[in-house]
């Protein structure tokens, strides 16, 4: 049963009803006295009889509410007018809970992360079922103009791309289970622009092995020449060194500290050493066959990457005067 009433800090009336299951509040201009009242409430006894006939039309007794505008879209979409749906942050939270048993912890995380900081704020409180595709590109839209704290610079179309991911499997999941058309639907990712890479030439390789301090020379030499990631020989254990058969097996990465099987099918794998590979191989055995780690630090633990990145590779690059860009991505 829908009723008028007035609001506290204008004292203007407005009608309050219920419309296929929904509370709907539509303000007006009149004052709160006994003849609107009255007048209003003619108008909205005629409303509840024609939403009980089922030809109530919202757009002609509130031409200019936002609602009306919305549910006059749909109507002409083929849409449902309104979705009995949760809301993101709930639907989001039982997503995230059934997806974790098959994300490596450190995508989990990242995943939470961008949930939290970026898509919940905008999002969480909205109905899942009710958010369209004009909000989901301003949503866009407002994150390339986000800029990193560190150096102001605008956050690139890859980040972009990251963080909305989850926003659109998360939709289109919940339009899977609850029967309503994905607003994701015919929204393409950011397009990427293409990098390029140069990497060292043969002399640059030569003129760091030579130039680095000489407790990282053997790992830089099974850097370069394995093709192995940060993550891959950080977490290399001499378990999997096999001297004998002259290969790496490749079976485990470190991740935030911790060590977790490698991403998948193709980064398992075994590597052949070459003799340099061996021979650097072989003389770092002798330094660190007391830890599990083959690269570590004194106290045998696992190297941190961004120490290794601060303090010895951009200081041994700008000593050198190679470009500090020229070929990093091949590096870290």
């Amino acid at each position: 049963m829908g009723n008028v009433r007035a609001r506290k800090d204008t004292g203007k009336l407005f009608f309050d009803f219920q419309y296929q299951g929904k509370r709907c509040r539509e303000q007006t201009k009149l004052d709160d006295t006994p003849a609107n009242r009255k007048r209003m409430k003619i108008v909205l006894n005629k409303i509840e009889a024609e939403i009980t006939l089922g030809s109530f039309q919202y757009w002609d007794y509130f031409p200019d509410s936002p609602r009306a505008k919305e549910l006059h879209e749909l109507k002409q979409l083929g849409k449902k007018a309104f979705t009995d749906t949760p809301l993101f942050k709930g639907f989001a939270e039982v997503w995230v809970n059934e997806m974790q048993a098959q994300w490596r912890l450190s995508h989990k995380e990242g995943v939470e992360l961008n949930l939290r900081k970026y898509i919940y704020p905008r999002f969480g409180d909205k109905e899942v079922g009710r958010i369209t595709k004009a909000e989901i590109l301003a949503f866009r839209s407002d994150l390339t103009k986000v800029t990193k704290k560190q150096s102001g610079k605008p956050l690139s179309a890859s980040r972009i791309n990251h963080i909305i991911l989850p926003l659109r499997m998360i939709l289109n999941e919940a339009a899977n289970r609850y029967d309503f058309s994905s607003p994701y639907h015919g929204i393409k990712s950011l397009r990427v622009p293409k990098t390029d890479v140069l990497p060292f030439a043969i002399e640059e390789v030569q003129k760091i092995i030579n130039t680095v301090r000489s407790d990282f020379r053997n790992y830089y030499i099974v850097r370069f020449f394995t093709g192995m990631r940060t993550s891959e020989i950080h977490g290399l254990q001499w378990k999997f060194i096999d001297f004998e058969r002259r290969q790496i097996l490749v079976r485990q990465a470190l991740v935030r500290g911790g060590l977790t099987y490698t991403k998948n099918d193709g980064s398992f794998r075994t590597i052949d050493m070459s003799q340099m590979v061996y021979d650097a191989l072989k003389e770092q055995h002798k330094v660190t066959e007391q830890s599990d780690f083959v690269f570590c630090t004194r106290e045998g633990s696992p190297l941190n990457s961004n120490n290794v990145c601060n303090r010895i590779w951009q200081p041994l690059l700008r000593h050198l005067g190679l470009t500090v860009t020229n070929g990093v991505k091949m590096i870290h």
